[in-house]
């Protein structure tokens, strides 16, 4: 069964249509990336499939259950762009604050630290952590409670190369384990790295599809070019 699947969904920001009768699925225990240009609607979809998003039709289904329904709060782990963590406490302490909220103890909180690389500064008040630190702080405080199924909205923001390595290669450990990641990027190399890829572009859903099928589909290797492609060919039967 998959763990998301998304069906017709229209959302409205004022007057303007974000999503556009937006379908896919998330795959059970697979790394699911959902790429696309800036303002292309992916953090809304993001929101609607944690349940924090009004949406004006469609439906969201996560674990069989509709989306933002209070049976997942605890099986549904959610990243945001924005740092979603207390910046006046240590990373150390906001770690062990959320995982006694899901019932976990020290050493779950300690370990997750340690899975997003931040054991030398958890001891650090959050506000004085760069960008990119805080970024994994909020990631450690998600990844403590061992969610089902993890959304992350762009987490590899602002870090550098080495850490963007280690953090897919968490990413696709957790997958192995059977967590369900959806991972959001506008950066078309990390395309690659995931096992299936949701590409949008101005609140349409352009391709569901593995890498493999998308360069298949557009005879191209290359994932960008493969978007560009994918993006020509709508932009030509629109027209």
């Amino acid at each position: 069964m998959d763990a998301v699947t998304v069906t017709d969904l229209v959302v409205h920001r004022g007057a303007r249509q974000v999503l556009r009768e937006v379908g896919c699925s998330v795959p059970t225990g697979q790394v699911t990336g959902l790429l696309g240009p800036s303002g292309s609607g992916k953090s809304t979809l993001l929101r609607a499939v944690v349940g924090a998003q009004r949406i004006r039709s469609g439906t969201v289904t996560v674990l069989g259950h509709p989306a933002g329904s209070a049976v997942l709060r605890s099986r549904v782990g959610y990243v945001t762009q924005a740092p979603s963590v207390y910046a006046d406490l240590t990373v150390r302490e906001n770690a062990r604050h959320f995982a006694a909220l899901y019932g976990r103890g020290a050493a779950a909180a300690d370990a997750a630290v340690a899975d997003v690389g931040l054991t030398d500064a958890a001891g650090q008040p959050v506000g004085d952590l760069s960008g990119g630190q805080r970024s994994r702080a909020s990631l450690a405080c998600a990844l403590v409670g061992d969610p089902e199924l993890l959304v992350l909205d762009e987490p590899t923001v602002g870090l550098d190369p080495v850490l963007r390595v280690e953090l897919w290669s968490r990413f696709h450990t957790l997958a192995a384990a059977g967590t369900t990641l959806v991972v959001s990027s506008h950066v078309m190399d990390e395309a690659g790295r995931c096992d299936r890829l949701l590409l949008l572009r101005e609140g349409r859903l352009l391709s569901d599809s593995t890498p493999a099928e998308l360069r298949a589909r557009t005879g191209t290797e290359d994932l960008e070019q493969a978007f560009l492609t994918l993006v020509r060919d709508t932009d030509g039967a629109v027209a």
